[in-house]
Order: structure tokens, then sequence, then C-alpha cells
């Protein structure tokens, strides 16, 4: 019998010897404390633990608990379990390796519980286990929570100060109260309205050059590399804003693809915009060539620091990395584009005529080698050959699988890393480890799913073609937008079955697996068809503060790593196993660089590459 989180008084003498065995159990964050009290006489236990979200995992050694002595003294031993998620506890005879029991529980932050293992009441032979919570544990979700009303009660008071701003007769009696019209005009431009001429903007932001450059799209790039500065920094030690082990979705996984989609937006923006100023389409080349190899050499630069480590050893210099995944990936798109492009048709935008697929219809050449490039990417994966391990792998290695294929991590997409880059020059510190306790060494940037992302951009390509092709025609954009967002979350759950780890090929950062780039694609799809009618249409919202940071995209990013580890981004925390001391610093760090964009935007500094 299992009693699940049942509160129940101090009464047996021992306890209070108990309790004090905790102090030389030092409990970490996301750590509870668990005593197992053995009074099976004669029988001693083995604790095998895991995480009930390790998928297929072999169960690991929590705890050894000698036998029992006399009635009503029991063996007691102290052991720390993790909290993140539910636990999977299985109590065997160490000598005869026989199960007595097992349970699933959720354990809170610095609890304190007791397992109590005893025969049935009934006498027999069989154990009974049951859980009692000694100390309820601290509420580690309560910092998020009031993080996230404060944000909202901010966003709400700024909208009602804008709202009211926008009324005229409030409008007139402060301009009255203020008296001075040079102030009125300074607090109008404060309050983050576009359209003021105090406000500095550049000038791809004057009217006719709007429809090349959507403030949404901004504001866009700007979310995701806000979230992937609050995350990168930490995101309060909080498991849902790290990357996930294996399957599945974390607020972290979001970000990158986002990224990759929106670049894939402005390639065609920008290229169209270029071509039509009259740049011939070799000399674009050459800028898309010298853009890409900067992105290669800087994100090489910001994926080794090791200024405070001494000199790094070209021999452990990383080659993959988030900038030169960037980098192939626009190499590879607008190239792409740029060898197959056509003007958007003048009469498109203005007549209903318009062919309905037309955005789709014109570039046929570049879908044809998108396809095969897709092709290439599930044959490696289902069909190539990896030595020790079953062909067309897709899982973590180390426990997972029932711990089968230990240096399987990533099946073909890390043997091929590990191949041609070699074992020293791929990240040594995959998200794996953690819960699958992988031992190689295996790069969520590396070489194979380079595809996907390239995958990715092209259909970011395509939501910028619906946007200029279909420009002043919300509604037709809005409809394809939601069309696209429709078919491919159809795909995604017909690829994964709508499970995490059941179907044909899961959602997977680590793979870039294509489920994983259909689904967030959808997601970016469902985005745009929200934040273009909100912010470029109706103008109900500009875009702020995420508006700023995605102006200056590529000097928060390079700037964030660079610095990450400096003051006033990082500080020594009072208690470093606290959520909301890190969660705070975290906070902190992102408001930071949000406000430095802001600043460098209104002094007009961009950093282009």
């Amino acid at each position: 019998m299992v009693t699940r989180g049942a509160q129940r008084p101090w009464s047996a003498r021992g306890t209070r010897r108990d309790v004090d065995k905790k102090r030389h159990v030092e409990l970490k964050m996301d750590q509870a404390l668990l005593l197992i009290h053995n009074e099976l006489p004669g029988t001693n236990l083995t604790v095998y633990w895991n995480y009930d979200c390790c998928y297929q995992c072999l169960l690991q050694v929590l705890v050894r608990a000698s036998r029992g002595g006399k009635p009503g003294k029991p063996s007691v031993a102290a052991v720390a379990v993790g909290t993140q998620h539910v636990s999977i506890l299985r109590l065997n005879d160490t000598v005869e390796d026989k199960e007595l029991c097992r349970l699933e529980y959720k354990f809170g932050e610095f609890g304190n519980y007791s397992l109590l293992v005893k025969h049935t009441p009934d006498g027999a032979s069989e154990a009974a286990c049951d859980l009692v919570v000694n100390e309820k544990p601290v509420d580690s979700d309560l910092p998020v929570t009031v993080a996230f009303l404060v944000g909202l009660a901010l966003v709400i008071a700024v909208s009602f100060l804008k709202f009211l701003w926008s009324l005229e007769d409030f409008n007139n009696w402060i301009s009255k109260a203020i008296n001075s019209r040079e102030t009125d005009r300074l607090i109008n431009s404060e309050l983050g309205s576009p359209s003021r001429a105090g406000d500095p903007q550049p000038e791809a932001w004057r009217p006719s050059a709007a429809p090349l450059r959507l403030r949404c799209l901004d504001t866009f790039r700007g979310m995701a590399l806000t979230i992937m500065v609050f995350v990168n920094y930490g995101g309060g030690r909080y498991w849902y804003f790290k990357h996930s082990s294996w399957n599945g979705l974390t607020v972290a996984d979001l970000v990158f693809p986002w990224f990759v989609f929106i670049m894939g937006s402005s390639i065609f923006l920008s290229m169209t915009s270029t071509l039509q100023r009259g740049c011939s389409k070799f000399r674009l080349l050459g800028k898309i060539a010298w853009r890409s190899f900067l992105l290669l050499c800087i994100g090489i630069v910001v994926v080794n620091p090791n200024y405070c480590l001494g000199p790094l050893s070209w021999e452990e210099a990383r080659i993959p990395g988030v900038l030169q995944r960037l980098g192939v990936t626009y190499f590879v798109v607008a190239v792409l584009e740029l060898l197959f492009f056509k003007p958007v048709p003048e009469s498109c935008a203005s007549e209903r005529s318009c062919f309905s697929l037309l955005d789709v219809v014109s570039s046929w050449p570049q879908w044809l080698v998108i396809m095969a490039l897709e092709g290439i990417w599930l044959a490696l994966t289902f069909f190539l050959p990896v030595p020790g391990c079953p062909t067309g792998y897709l899982g973590p290695g180390g426990i997972g699988d029932l711990g089968k294929y230990p240096n399987c991590t990533g099946g073909a997409a890390g043997y091929i890393d590990r191949l041609l880059l070699g074992d020293h020059h791929i990240y040594q510190h995959p998200s794996s480890a953690v819960l699958y306790h992988t031992d190689v060494a295996y790069d969520p940037e590396g070489i194979l799913g380079t595809i996907n992302s390239i995958v990715m951009a092209f259909l970011g390509v395509q939501a910028g073609k619906i946007l200029l092709y279909y420009k002043d025609r919300t509604k037709d954009i809005l409809v394809r937008f939601t069309a696209w967002c429709c078919l491919l979350g159809l795909i995604s759950v017909a690829l994964t079955k709508a499970s995490e780890n059941e179907g044909f090929i899961p959602v997977n950062k680590n793979l870039w697996s294509i489920s994983y780039v259909t689904t967030l694609s959808a997601f970016a799809f469902f985005i745009l068809l929200v934040l273009y009618p909100v912010v470029d249409v109706h103008g109900l919202w500009t875009g702020t503060p995420f508006f700023y940071p995605g102006m200056n995209s590529i000097l928060v990013y390079v700037g964030h790593e660079a610095f990450e580890n400096y003051f006033p981004f990082q500080w020594r925390l009072g208690d470093s196993q606290s959520h909301k001391e890190h969660l705070v610093q975290n906070l902190v760090a992102t408001a930071l660089w949000v406000l430095i964009a802001y600043i460098l935007y209104k002094k007009k500094v961009f950093w282009k590459i």
C-alpha cells in the first residue's frame, strides 16, 4: 500500500534522530530529502530511482538500506531525490533481487519525506511501502508566477496609459497642465508611437519602404532573441527554461528555430528590395558570401570563450554553433532564392484575380531543391549504417532504450559529426547527459541537422513572399498564414502520432528532426497570424520592448554571450540554491540587454553584417 502525500505527526521515539540525518545530506536546488525506514528484519534493501520522463531508461541505484533491527527501531538511510519531474521508485530485496514494491511520486523542492517499508498488516510475507510527508516542500514555481503577474501588471498599466493618451480630452488636459508643446512632444515620443516626428527611425521605416520592412517581423525576432538571452543566462534554473534532454519541447527549444524562420522571411524581403534598387545578382552574391563568412567566424569565436581560462587548444576548439548554423543556412537559402529569383508581379499586390497559390507555385524550383535536401536528410538518418548501432536509430543512447545502445547518441547525426569533425571539435556537454547519462559528445548544431534548418528558413521565405505578394490585402495574408499553420500542424501530428516518444519521427531539438521543424514553423505562422494585424495593420501594439532587440539582433546575441559572466549581468548570489535569486538575476540581465538595444535604437546605432 502506498500513501501519497499523507501528512503525519511525529510519534516514534526515534523519528527525531532520523531527522537529524538530513544534516548529512546537503540538499541542492530541485532536490528533496527522502528517509528510507527499513522495518523488514533480515532484509537488505536496494532502492532504484529515475524520472518517469526518462523514456525506456534503466533505473539507477539510489541508495541501499541495511536490514531492520528490533521492532520499532528500523534502519534508516537518507538520500536526496530529484524534484523536477515525477519520480519512479523501486525497492528490491538486495540478496534475492526481487521487487518488493514500486511507486511513482512527485517530490517537492526541499521537502522532507519518509518511506516506511514493513510487512503488510495481515502478517503476510509481502512488504508494504508507505510514503509520509514529514515537512512540506517549498513552492519553487512561486517566483515565476510572481514575475509573470508583475510583468502582466506593467503591460496593463502601460496599455491603459497609452489608451488615456489617445483620448483627445485627456491629451488636451495634460497639454494645458504642462503648458509646453516641446514637453508634450517628448512625452508622445516616450510613449512609443513610431509615427511621431520626434521618434528617430532608420531609413527602412519611412513610409515608402514600409512594405519591405514590417514591424511584426522585427518584433517576432526580438521576442525570440529576448527569450534566448533569458534561457541562455539560466532561466532561473527551472527545467522548463532549459533544453529538453531528448524528445519533446521546452521554452528553450522554441527560440532558435523561430530566429531561423524570421531570417528566411527577411532574406526574401531584403533581396527583393536590393535588386529593385539596381544591384546586380553577382554583386549581391558576393555580399551573401561575405555575410555568411562573417557569421561563421564570429560564431567560432563566440562558442570558444577561453578569455578567463587561458589559451584555447586548437585540438579542442568547437566548430559547430548557433551563428555557424545561421551562416550556412543563410548562404544556402539566399543563394537558392537569388538563382531562381522572380520579381513580384505588379498586379498581384492590387488585383483580386491573382492566382491563389502564386506565392508557392512561383517557387517550384526552390521547392524541388528543398525536397531533395530533405530526402538526403531522411536517407542519411534512416539508412546510413552506424557502427555498433541499429540503422535508423533516433535515441539518446546512454541508459535510454534499456541501456542497449549507450554510445549511439543521435544515431547517424552524431556519427557524421564525430566522423567528419572529430570528438573534440563538437559540443562536450549535450542535454542528453543530464537525464540519460550519455558519455559521448554530441552537437545539437551539427552537420546533418543543418539540412532541416535550411528547410525551416525556406518556410520563413514563404512567409515573406506571402507578405510581399499580397501586401495591403490583410485577409489574403491571414488566410495563407492560417493554411500554412494548419498544414504544418497536421504534418507534425502525423509524424509524431501526437505523442512525445511513440511517433515515426519525434519532435527533437537535438536532432532538428523534420517534425521539430514543422511543429515550430506552425507556431511561427500562428505568431505572425497574431502579430501582423495587431502590429502592422491596426497598430494596436508597437512591438515594444521586443522590437528594439529585434532591430539589433546580432549585437545583442554576441554581446550577451561575450559578457555573460561579467557584472552587472551576473553577480554573486546570497543563496546559490535559490530559484528566486537566479530568476531575479537572469531577468535583470535580460532586461539590461533590452535596454541597451533601446538606447542604441534611439541613437541610430545598428550592427549589421
